[in-house]
């Protein structure tokens, strides 16, 4: 019980030296808030919300990536399920949080230039739809480094005009070795040739 007396009362004294520099006694009267300035028109509008429709019309082809803290096949590792997938362009990935902790979001210098990328939420599903031909890398961004990864081969004129500098990016931690791996399978399986 004395201890609890003296953490009391060393509360106490913390709290009122606190406030004694607060330039107030407690016999005068508070002052009045002061308004802030009103805003200038351009900043009253609020900015627009990141683009959300798709840069192309959807086709109605949905594909689905699995984010998953296992890999089933035995791994260990977190994995998009697949990792290495081909679409048309106007094809909608979509990628679903079947275990929690993960979002996908697209790689910078790892899409055709002149695209949108994407940023998922963590545990929320994420749908793009593909606006061009091209090699398209992702990574879910608490596991990037981790080598929680994928590629996305867009067929069409030109699919392979990003390929250089796709492969020139450079990855965190297992994530190279990762896409070092996925870009081995697509050449195995003649996905990058025209």
């Amino acid at each position: 019980m004395r201890k609890s007396r003296v953490l009391t009362g060393g509360f106490a004294l913390a709290c009122l030296v606190a406030t004694a520099g607060c330039g107030s006694r407690a016999d005068e009267e508070p002052a009045e808030p002061v308004a802030a300035p009103e805003p200038a028109a351009a900043e009253t509008e609020a900015a627009p919300p990141p683009a959300q429709e798709p840069e192309v019309e959807p086709n109605g082809n949905v594909i689905e990536i699995q984010m998953l803290t296992r890999d089933p096949d035995g791994s260990g590792m977190q994995v998009f399920k697949p990792r290495l997938i081909t679409a048309q362009v106007g094809d909608t990935i979509r990628f679903v949080p079947t275990d929690p902790t993960h979002q996908s979001s697209s790689i910078a210098g790892m899409i055709p230039e002149g695209t949108r990328g994407w940023e998922g939420e963590i545990n929320q599903p994420v749908e793009y739809v593909v606006p061009k031909p091209g090699i398209y890398g992702y990574q879910c961004v608490p596991h990037y480094s981790a080598g929680m990864i994928g590629l996305i081969i867009v067929e069409g004129d030109g699919k392979l005009d990003n390929l250089e500098a796709a492969r020139a990016v450079s990855h965190p931690g297992l994530a190279g070795r990762e896409f070092g791996e996925i870009f081995d399978e697509a050449e195995a399986q003649g996905m990058l040739s025209q």
